[in-house]
């Protein structure tokens, strides 16, 4: 029956188009559950690789420093040793729980003591060496009048140095919060390879009266020093953040043997004592880049607009090794492809100097008052090439990264020959160029601090690069306890003859 069927058909249209259009707004709304934001996205949050929500990278210390004062509140546990120290405290128990545990991971980790995460305990210090200092740094930053004696903005020099708070804000955060694998913050002292000290020696040093600072400083070297875990080591596994070379001056001497986090190892030894320093012991840090991050678009975007061939913008006249600046202006300044400008890491400062490096092919980067110079790390994340003028620099992370693919080394006898820098840079082919640019755009991530931490930023490479230190770390703490047990059982067996000379003596 033929209309029959045509009356079924019609009979069936709608439901068919009913089914269709719930099966489109059933597509639909699985699209907008699954959909992940983009990096465009004007979002704040991203999510965690175990899917808990975590903030945005945050690269700038100012907005991370807000964030982290209005989130974490001043710790309740405190680690000060009292008088009236319980013989658990004592460093001689710390020994055998740390034998124990040493045993344990011995047997159990076939890679140990090369194994990674690195474990760290974090001492729980009074918030006058903490949390009010960075509430002090963060209630007067505004005052950019305030300035050092050769005409830098303070708080500008506390964001370049400011290290310790990346580090330490890293350590702290929930484990939720955190992106890193290469460290792992404990909470028993046993279970640690090494011990953070998170005493901001850059602020105090900067914002608070020269006495007041020094008082401040005696203070935190007693509270360090009286830790069973610093005596049991005689402080070798204990990391110092003092990457200002002016910072905690007074009394750092008393902690030489500590791990410090230095800018350079200042070969001059203008900055520190003979034997304070040395590779093998410390670590060199990147500064924190004063001018804004140009990411791989962004160096794409400035190609044709990079029409100097070579920038300068700093300090024309510095101390020790930094004398090669005043050279090398005398001989470039006036010539044709070349802009040197004085000026500091001021705001206006930073938006001359970011605006410069955007515009230029080469950037120059002499040394400082020591062999290093924050330039370096400014012309890195701008896709600026670095021209580095500084025969002794020792550079962040070499043991990891390969600073001949991102920059350019001149030595100062070269750079300061009539016309010599200039023809140099002008050979240097296209393709080259091209090619160290991409590098820039791939080097960059490792040099830009940020909160969460991210892998391979700075302060992953800063846990990698200890690792290779633990075995030596390990060694010379052993060896010191050993010369001490054995200096305290000849003093022992010296009291018993004294004291048996003696009693014979009233015989």
């Amino acid at each position: 029956m033929p209309g029959a069927g045509k009356q079924m058909t019609r009979s069936k249209s709608p439901v068919l188009l009913l089914l269709l259009a719930l099966l489109a707004l059933s597509l639909v709304f699985f699209l907008f559950s699954f959909h992940s934001p983009s990096p465009s996205d004007d979002t704040t949050t991203l999510l965690h690789p175990n899917h808990q929500p975590i903030y945005k990278p945050e690269t700038s210390f100012v907005a991370s420093l807000d964030r982290f004062l209005l989130a974490h509140k001043s710790s309740r546990r405190d680690d000060t040793v009292l008088l009236t120290t319980l013989p658990q405290h004592q460093p001689n128990h710390l020994d055998d729980l740390i034998f124990q545990t040493h045993t344990q991971r011995l047997y159990a980790d076939p890679y140990y003591p090369l194994s990674l995460p690195i474990r760290v305990y974090v001492y729980d210090m009074p918030t006058k060496f903490t949390y009010d200092l960075l509430w002090l740094f963060r209630n007067s930053y505004r005052q950019t009048s305030n300035l050092t004696s050769n005409g830098s903005p303070v708080h500008r020099l506390i964001e370049q140095h400011s290290v310790d708070y990346w580090l330490w804000a890293d350590l702290i955060a929930p484990e939720s919060e955190r992106l890193l694998k290469s460290v792992v913050r404990v909470h028993r002292q046993e279970e640690a390879d090494l011990f953070y000290i998170p005493f901001f020696t850059t602020i105090s040093f900067f914002l608070l009266e020269k006495q007041q600072c020094k008082a401040l400083y005696r203070e935190a070297l007693k509270w360090v020093t009286d830790q069973p875990a610093w005596n049991r080591s005689q402080g070798r596994d204990h990391i110092l953040p003092v990457h200002h070379p002016w910072s905690f001056k007074s009394v750092r001497r008393f902690m030489k043997n500590a791990i410090w986090l230095l800018p350079d190892m200042d070969s001059t030894g203008n900055w520190y004592k003979p034997g304070q320093v040395f590779l093998e012991k410390d670590l060199i840090l990147p500064y924190v880049p004063n001018v804004d991050f140009c990411d791989s678009r962004c160096i794409s975007e400035t190609q044709s607009k990079r029409t100097t061939l070579l920038f300068f913008r700093g300090r024309l006249k510095r101390n020790a090794g930094g004398k090669i600046r005043s050279k090398l202006v005398a001989e470039l300044s006036g010539a044709e492809g070349v802009a040197i400008e004085e000026g500091t890491a001021g705001e206006g400062g930073k938006a001359a100097a970011q605006e410069g490096m955007r515009k230029s092919v080469f950037c120059l980067s002499p040394a400082g008052d020591t062999p290093s110079s924050a330039r370096l790390f400014d012309a890195i994340v701008s896709g600026c090439i670095p021209v580095i003028v500084s025969d002794e620099l020792e550079l962040p992370f070499e043991g990891i990264l390969d600073y001949r693919k991102i920059a350019l080394f001149v030595s100062s006898s070269d750079a300061v020959q009539p016309g010599w820098l200039l023809t140099f840079l002008r050979n240097i082919r296209p393709a080259q160029i091209e090619e160290i640019r991409q590098n820039l755009a791939k080097y960059s991530r490792h040099f830009l601090y940020s909160s969460p931490a991210q892998p391979l930023g700075p302060e992953d490479l800063v846990w990698r690069m200890m690792a290779g230190k633990l075995v030596n770390i390990k060694l010379h703490t052993r060896r010191s306890q050993r010369v001490v047990k054995e200096s305290r059982n000849i003093c022992m067996c010296e009291c018993k003859r004294a004291n048996s000379t003696t009693s014979s003596g009233h015989l």
